[in-house]
């Protein structure tokens, strides 16, 4: 067939120790690899500047609306102690709550675990509840006072 001599090898590779002559190929390799990371480095630097911006945003944002809650409960302080008071007790109903809810789920453990219908059924019973209970008591929370 062919003689492995008369191929001309495709790439050259040099294993000496001393290569004092580098190669062409290799200077333009290294230029590229040196473009290549500049540019890498350029796109990090831009990214790192549009996550500070972002936090900056959410930093004012946050801070806005923390000044708005300390308006309206100066604005409203018998509502704001009225809110502190009911989030208090809604926290204890949330407590109670959350009780039976554990209780349902360790008696009905195993007809939880088999069947789909008895699961969809506990999720149809406690989750609207269990969701709204939470907003409310947010909100609730928000609105009193910090003292």
């Amino acid at each position: 067939m062919h003689d492995p001599q008369q191929i001309p090898p495709i790439f050259r590779i040099d294993v000496s120790a001393d290569s004092s002559t580098p190669d062409a190929t290799s200077d333009a390799v290294g230029s590229n690899l040196i473009g290549v990371l500049r540019q890498m480095l350029e796109k990090q630097q831009r990214a790192n500047e549009l996550l500070e911006d972002i936090g900056h945003q959410l930093v004012s944002a946050q801070k806005q609306r923390a000044a708005e809650l300390v308006h309206w409960r100066d604005a409203n302080p018998d509502l704001a102690r009225n809110c502190r008071m009911a989030s208090e007790t809604l926290g204890r109903v949330q407590g109670e709550f959350i009780r039976q809810l554990t209780e349902e789920i360790l008696d009905s453990e195993d007809a939880l675990l088999d069947g789909e219908f008895m699961l969809n059924e506990f999720v149809d019973r406690f989750g609207p509840r269990l969701a709204h209970l939470n907003g409310v008591l947010q909100v609730l929370s928000q609105l009193s006072p910090t003292e």
